[in-house]
C-alpha cells in the first residue's frame, strides 16, 4: 500500500489492489467537503474497498455528515466494503445523535500490529488480588 498526497493538504489517500484508504485533516466542514467531494465521489464509486480515517478531523459539521452517508451509502449499494475509522468523541457524539451508527458503522483504529490487544477483564473480587 502506498500513500499518495493530492493537492490538497486536507486529503492523503493510501491504495492497494484490495483496498482503499481515505485520510481527512483539519475541519470536515462545507468547504473541506466541496473541495474532496469530486475525489471521494470516484473513490466511492471505483474502489473494491474504502476506508475512510477520520482520526485527524478536529471539527465536524452537517456537510461533512453529508458526505460520509454519501460515501457509505454509495459504497454499500454496490456491494464493496465501508469502513469509517474514528476515535474523535467529538465526531462520534455527532454520528450518534444524528442516528447515523447504522450507516455510517464507526470504528475505532486496529491496534498496532505486534500489539496484545485491549486488556483482559479482571478476575476475582474487587480489592483482593488473585491468587
Amino acid at each position: 500500500m502506498h500513500l499518495i498526497r493530492r493537492g490538497d493538504p486536507h486529503l492523503a489517500v493510501r491504495t492497494s489492489e484490495r483496498l482503499t484508504t481515505v485520510e481527512l485533516h483539519g475541519e470536515l466542514d462545507l468547504v473541506l467537503v466541496q473541495r474532496v467531494r469530486p475525489e471521494l465521489d470516484v473513490l466511492a464509486r471505483e474502489a473494491p474497498a474504502l476506508t475512510v480515517d477520520l482520526r485527524h478531523v478536529t471539527f465536524c459539521d452537517a456537510s461533512g455528515l453529508g458526505l460520509l452517508v454519501r460515501c457509505a451509502q454509495r459504497v454499500q449499494a454496490r456491494g464493496a466494503e465501508w469502513r469509517l475509522v474514528c476515535d474523535q468523541p467529538m465526531v462520534l457524539r455527532l454520528v450518534r445523535l444524528a442516528a447515523l451508527d447504522e450507516i455510517l458503522r464507526p470504528s475505532p483504529p486496529a491496534p498496532p500490529p505486534g500489539s496484545a490487544g485491549p486488556p483482559a477483564p479482571r478476575t476475582g473480587r474487587p480489592g483482593r488480588l488473585p491468587v
